[in-house]
């Protein structure tokens, strides 16, 4: 593969996906694993988000450092990167298609509760937040995200957006990390495909930076609103996908 076999609409689709998941709170994997789907294999879909995610959670890191719940960081991140290992591993032997219709359900029932009842309080205790975390490690680990269901665990607490986003940034750094070198052992960081490498990695921070100007005129009453919406769609749109591919 040679620049000229570079794919100029898909970087810039990669540029939406990262603002759409700072936005969001929830990281961009929730947009590009789907978006990468059309380009590549599902192996080399899984190696290149988990190489391009921990640039783009780095930059997120670095921006909104100031507001790192470390409880949740700790409760939260600790299951999510065992679990991740874990779902990695067993990417080698689970058909992802039907897994990925049960995540999109998932996800549609959910944030639709948090929608309607909105005055609905989960309370933010310690065995909510672990269950948070290996539900979305388990599920970043098989089918390369896992941030939407983080991000609805963390929506549940209230959190103030820049902590929202920073907590979720680094625990997402932790299951990155991990999950990079389980893909690397399983063959899916491919030769051809770490071309794109380096332009995501500009993306990662280019992308953060307009989704952090663009969340200073985002009121905190309406940024919780944007997040369940978000996920809403992206959990319709992976179910009406597989559907149509199965």
């Amino acid at each position: 593969m040679n620049l000229r076999d570079i794919s100029t609409v898909f970087l810039l689709l990669a540029l939406v996906a990262e603002i759409l998941g700072t936005i969001g709170g929830f990281g961009s994997s929730v947009f590009f694993v789907p978006i990468a789907n059309f380009y590549f294999d599902f192996e080399s879909v899984l190696g290149l988000t988990a190489i391009y995610h921990l640039s783009s959670n780095v930059s997120k890191i670095v921006l909104f450092k100031q507001g790192i719940d470390k409880k949740l960081l700790i409760y939260m991140g600790i299951p999510s990167v065992l679990f991740v290992i874990i779902g990695g591993f067993l990417t080698k032997y689970i058909n992802n298609q039907y897994l990925e219709i049960i995540l999109g359900i998932f996800l549609i029932c959910l944030s639709l509760l948090f929608l309607i009842r909105r005055n609905l309080v989960i309370k933010a205790s310690k065995k909510n937040a672990v269950a948070g975390g290996v539900l979305s490690g388990f599920s970043a680990g098989l089918l390369g995200t896992g941030g939407a269901i983080r991000g609805l665990t963390m929506a549940a607490f209230n959190l103030e957006k820049s902590v929202f986003i920073a907590t979720s940034a680094f625990i997402d750094f932790m299951i990155d990390f991990s999950r990079t070198f389980v893909y690397i052992s399983n063959g899916y960081v491919h030769k051809h495909d770490l071309l794109y490498v380096p332009f995501l990695i500009v993306i990662g921070f280019v992308g953060t930076i307009i989704g952090k100007r663009i969340l200073n005129y985002i009121p905190q009453n309406k940024f919780k609103v944007i997040s369940l919406s978000l996920i809403l769609i992206i959990g319709i749109v992976t179910v009406i996908n597989k559907l149509i591919e199965v």
